[in-house]
């Protein structure tokens, strides 16, 4: 049985025209691939605001850059026909014998009483402010932990791509813990209790040349320090998920058959045609590195329009999900999702769907 995915109908529920740019020099581009969460009552978003130079002279291309030294925001531009610059990519130029990104990401947080229309807050919570994310900060995950949110989020730079720390007990103030994933490894998502004494989270190192784009298990006595690294899952040739794979939203609680277990959304790529799509992966209860369960086809797949077009076409991906816990408590869960790297929207899903539709 395939899970019927129920958009619903206000989608895109935000767009880069709903975010106020962090200055004027800037246009928000993308707003996005949000975190979530509930607080006092509401459905608190970590919002993705990618945002490029408001200006680019006809026939240059320009990426902002972060530049921890002086604390500011630069903007470096070539001419799109100069030698060695490659412009075919919408999200990075090649120039310089490096890759840059056209825009540059920051989190928002957005505040919402029905969990579809949102205040979105005008300036960033968390921005670039180290070495380790001159080209950005991308992606967050939110996992509740007593009274503390713990975000791990996507650092970006010329150094590669490793996964950063924060936590809040309000979303005001942020203290920063520092990178806990060096280059190159994303999506990463802590689960949100101790298993067997140890914190774990699963993650996505992205090998060159040998082995697969996977999702692996870490696990840790302090959130910091992290090992213990396990094999969870892999593409699958010839299905939805063939190219690669990564996490997607924090794990949640469920029972599958007769066992307690944990539920992952996570991301799968296919290749003809390049698309994301999500499915579900289910782990067991006391070692999540054991798959019992995973997603025969997508959960949800590009079909919409803002899903197949914009301004990187073929894309549904998720940072975050309520559960049936925190929601209606009927047995939906709720996934906020990243369309065509542009626009945020939500979809309902039936839990009992999801699980039907594992093998």
């Amino acid at each position: 049985m395939r899970s019927v995915a129920q958009r619903h109908p206000d989608n895109p529920i935000i767009t880069p025209a709903m975010v106020r740019p962090s200055r004027p020099d800037l246009r928000v581009v993308g707003a996005f691939n949000p975190g979530v969460t509930r607080q006092d009552g509401e459905t608190v978003l970590l919002l993705r605001v990618a945002e490029a130079p408001s200006t680019v002279a006809e026939g240059d291309v320009a990426a902002p850059i972060f530049e921890p030294r002086s604390g500011e925001l630069l903007v470096r531009r070539w001419s799109r026909e100069a030698p060695g610059v490659d412009a075919s990519d919408p999200r990075m130029i090649v120039a310089d014998g490096q890759s840059w990104l056209t825009s540059i990401s920051h989190l928002r947080v957005a505040r919402s009483t029905d969990g579809i229309h949102f205040d979105i807050e005008t300036s960033p919570a968390l921005a670039p402010a180290t070495p380790y994310e001159a080209f950005g900060v991308e992606d967050a995950r939110i996992s509740r932990i007593g009274e503390t949110y713990w975000i791990n989020y996507t650092a970006v730079s010329s150094h590669g791509i490793a996964t950063g720390l924060a936590s809040t007990y309000d979303f005001k103030k942020f203290e920063r813990h520092g990178l806990i994933f060096p280059p190159n490894n994303r999506d990463v998502t802590i689960f949100p209790e101790p298993i067997g004494r140890r914190w774990a989270a699963l993650h996505r190192p992205m090998p060159s040349g040998l082995g697969t784009t996977a999702i692996w298990l870490a696990t840790s006595p302090d959130m910091m320090a992290w090992g213990g690294h396990r094999l969870v899952a892999e593409p699958r040739p010839g299905l939805w998920d063939e190219v690669k794979i990564g996490g997607g939203a924090v794990p949640f609680h469920v029972r599958a058959g007769n066992r307690d277990a944990w539920l992952a959304v996570y991301h799968g790529v296919t290749g003809s045609p390049h698309r994301y799509a999500l499915g579900a992966l289910v782990l067991d209860a006391t070692d999540p590195s054991r798959v019992l369960g995973r997603s025969r086809e997508p959960i949800l797949q590009p079909e919409a329009p803002y899903e197949r077009a914009g301004f990187f076409a073929e894309v549904v991906f998720t940072c975050g999900l309520l559960t049936p816990n925190d929601g209606a408590g009927d047995g939906t869960v709720r996934v906020y999702y990243g369309a065509a790297d542009g626009v945020t929207a939500v979809v309902d899903l039936s839990l009992d769907e999801i699980i039907a539709g594992l093998e």
